[in-house]
Protein backbone atom coordinates (compact mmCIF):
# COMPACT_ATOMS: atom_id res chain seq x y z
CA UNK A 1 0.00 0.00 0.00
CA UNK A 2 1.64 3.10 -0.90
CA UNK A 3 0.87 6.41 1.28
CA UNK A 4 0.68 9.77 0.96
CA UNK A 5 0.56 12.17 3.74
CA UNK A 6 1.32 15.98 3.96
CA UNK A 7 2.05 16.71 7.54
CA UNK A 8 1.88 20.85 8.87
CA UNK A 9 1.97 21.92 12.31
CA UNK A 10 1.94 25.66 12.96
CA UNK A 11 1.95 27.09 16.31
CA UNK A 12 1.87 30.51 17.15
CA UNK A 13 2.14 31.83 21.46
CA UNK A 14 -0.90 33.67 22.64
CA UNK A 15 1.34 35.33 25.42
CA UNK A 16 5.01 36.13 26.06
CA UNK A 17 7.17 33.21 26.42
CA UNK A 18 10.26 34.96 28.62
CA UNK A 19 10.30 31.96 31.14
CA UNK A 20 10.82 28.44 30.04
CA UNK A 21 8.37 26.42 31.41
CA UNK A 22 5.63 29.21 32.31
CA UNK A 23 2.44 28.34 31.27
CA UNK A 24 0.64 30.65 28.40
CA UNK A 25 -2.11 30.02 26.10
CA UNK A 26 -1.17 28.83 22.66
CA UNK A 27 -2.55 28.44 19.19
CA UNK A 28 -1.82 26.28 16.64
CA UNK A 29 -2.91 24.13 13.36
CA UNK A 30 -2.41 20.40 12.41
CA UNK A 31 -2.81 19.24 8.94
CA UNK A 32 -2.66 16.28 7.04
CA UNK A 33 -4.05 15.01 3.49
CA UNK A 34 -4.08 11.84 2.25
CA UNK A 35 -5.02 10.35 -0.97
CA UNK A 36 -7.70 7.26 -1.23
CA UNK A 37 -8.32 5.56 -4.54
CA UNK A 38 -12.37 5.04 -3.58
CA UNK A 39 -15.01 7.25 -5.57
CA UNK A 40 -15.92 10.30 -3.58
CA UNK A 41 -19.34 8.92 -2.60
CA UNK A 42 -17.74 6.07 -1.16
CA UNK A 43 -15.21 8.33 0.88
CA UNK A 44 -18.53 10.89 1.56
CA UNK A 45 -20.51 7.97 3.51
CA UNK A 46 -17.70 6.62 5.15
CA UNK A 47 -16.75 10.01 6.68
CA UNK A 48 -20.54 11.44 6.71
CA UNK A 49 -21.10 8.74 9.26
CA UNK A 50 -20.26 11.18 12.75
CA UNK A 51 -20.73 7.79 15.03
CA UNK A 52 -19.27 5.74 12.75
CA UNK A 53 -15.72 6.30 13.99
CA UNK A 54 -14.77 3.25 15.46
CA UNK A 55 -14.07 1.26 12.13
CA UNK A 56 -11.47 4.30 11.23
CA UNK A 57 -10.42 6.75 13.92
CA UNK A 58 -7.50 6.01 16.43
CA UNK A 59 -8.62 4.03 20.03
CA UNK A 60 -12.26 5.29 19.32
CA UNK A 61 -14.15 2.65 21.18
CA UNK A 62 -17.76 4.11 20.83
CA UNK A 63 -19.38 6.67 19.09
CA UNK A 64 -23.20 7.71 19.72
CA UNK A 65 -25.39 10.55 19.26
CA UNK A 66 -26.26 13.27 21.54
CA UNK A 67 -29.02 15.00 18.96
CA UNK A 68 -31.83 13.51 17.26
CA UNK A 69 -29.93 15.14 14.66
CA UNK A 70 -27.53 12.27 12.53
CA UNK A 71 -25.45 14.89 10.10
CA UNK A 72 -25.79 18.36 9.09
CA UNK A 73 -25.36 21.53 11.16
CA UNK A 74 -26.93 20.71 14.51
CA UNK A 75 -25.63 17.62 14.83
CA UNK A 76 -23.59 16.11 18.18
CA UNK A 77 -22.11 13.38 18.87
CA UNK A 78 -20.16 11.92 22.07
CA UNK A 79 -16.98 10.09 21.65
CA UNK A 80 -15.67 7.58 23.96
CA UNK A 81 -11.83 6.60 24.00
CA UNK A 82 -9.97 2.99 25.13
CA UNK A 83 -8.81 4.88 28.01
CA UNK A 84 -12.81 6.15 28.91
CA UNK A 85 -12.09 9.52 28.02
CA UNK A 86 -14.83 11.39 26.34
CA UNK A 87 -14.95 14.23 23.73
CA UNK A 88 -18.45 15.69 22.89
CA UNK A 89 -18.56 17.43 19.35
CA UNK A 90 -21.09 19.55 17.24
CA UNK A 91 -21.26 20.07 13.75
CA UNK A 92 -21.41 23.87 12.62
CA UNK A 93 -20.78 23.25 9.11
CA UNK A 94 -21.97 21.02 6.25
CA UNK A 95 -21.15 20.88 2.38
CA UNK A 96 -22.70 17.83 1.27
CA UNK A 97 -20.72 15.57 -0.55
CA UNK A 98 -17.34 17.83 0.02
CA UNK A 99 -16.70 18.67 4.05
CA UNK A 100 -18.19 19.48 7.28
CA UNK A 101 -16.67 21.37 10.33
CA UNK A 102 -17.04 20.70 13.87
CA UNK A 103 -16.21 22.23 17.59
CA UNK A 104 -15.26 20.16 20.61
CA UNK A 105 -16.98 21.47 23.12
CA UNK A 106 -15.83 19.12 26.22
CA UNK A 107 -13.23 17.00 26.46
CA UNK A 108 -10.03 18.13 25.59
CA UNK A 109 -6.88 20.28 27.51
CA UNK A 110 -8.19 23.11 25.36
CA UNK A 111 -10.00 26.13 25.41
CA UNK A 112 -11.07 25.47 21.22
CA UNK A 113 -11.22 23.21 19.21
CA UNK A 114 -12.78 23.52 15.59
CA UNK A 115 -11.47 20.64 12.69
CA UNK A 116 -12.91 20.43 9.30
CA UNK A 117 -12.72 16.87 6.83
CA UNK A 118 -13.11 18.23 3.18
CA UNK A 119 -12.45 15.94 0.50
CA UNK A 120 -11.37 16.72 -3.44
CA UNK A 121 -11.95 14.51 -6.33
CA UNK A 122 -8.48 14.01 -8.04
CA UNK A 123 -7.63 12.30 -11.06
CA UNK A 124 -7.24 8.63 -11.64
CA UNK A 125 -10.22 8.00 -9.52
CA UNK A 126 -8.95 9.61 -6.19
CA UNK A 127 -10.28 11.86 -3.65
CA UNK A 128 -7.57 13.70 -1.57
CA UNK A 129 -9.13 13.95 2.14
CA UNK A 130 -7.77 16.58 4.08
CA UNK A 131 -8.14 16.51 8.08
CA UNK A 132 -7.07 20.42 9.47
CA UNK A 133 -8.14 21.94 12.56
CA UNK A 134 -7.12 24.90 14.84
CA UNK A 135 -6.52 24.52 18.36
CA UNK A 136 -6.12 26.96 21.34
CA UNK A 137 -4.85 25.48 24.67
CA UNK A 138 -5.89 25.73 27.99
CA UNK A 139 -2.36 27.19 30.04
CA UNK A 140 0.53 25.01 29.30
CA UNK A 141 4.23 25.02 29.15
CA UNK A 142 5.38 25.70 25.04
CA UNK A 143 6.88 22.12 25.39
CA UNK A 144 3.25 20.54 26.40
CA UNK A 145 1.83 22.29 23.74
CA UNK A 146 4.53 21.29 20.68
CA UNK A 147 3.93 17.63 22.27
CA UNK A 148 0.11 18.12 22.01
CA UNK A 149 0.40 19.35 18.76
CA UNK A 150 2.75 16.02 17.62
CA UNK A 151 0.47 13.55 19.54
CA UNK A 152 -2.43 15.12 17.53
CA UNK A 153 -0.43 15.26 13.71
CA UNK A 154 0.17 11.79 14.72
CA UNK A 155 -3.56 10.56 15.75
CA UNK A 156 -4.75 12.06 12.26
CA UNK A 157 -2.22 10.35 10.38
CA UNK A 158 -2.95 6.79 11.56
CA UNK A 159 -6.71 7.48 11.52
CA UNK A 160 -6.07 8.29 7.81
CA UNK A 161 -3.97 5.42 6.82
CA UNK A 162 -6.49 3.10 8.38
CA UNK A 163 -9.26 4.71 6.10
CA UNK A 164 -7.60 4.58 3.35
CA UNK A 165 -6.65 0.52 3.84
CA UNK A 166 -10.57 0.62 4.52
CA UNK A 167 -11.62 2.02 1.42
CA UNK A 168 -9.31 0.48 -0.83
CA UNK A 169 -9.86 -2.75 -0.10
Amino acid sequence: MVVQIKFKIHRTPVRDMTKPGKKAFHTGTVKKTVRIKASRDRVWRKISNIVGLPTWVVDVKKTVYLSKKKKDVGAIRLITFGDGSEVEEHIVAWKNGESFTYVATEGLPLRAYVATISIKVKPKKTVELTWKSYLNSKKMSEKEFVDFLAFMGSFYETSLVKLKGLLEE
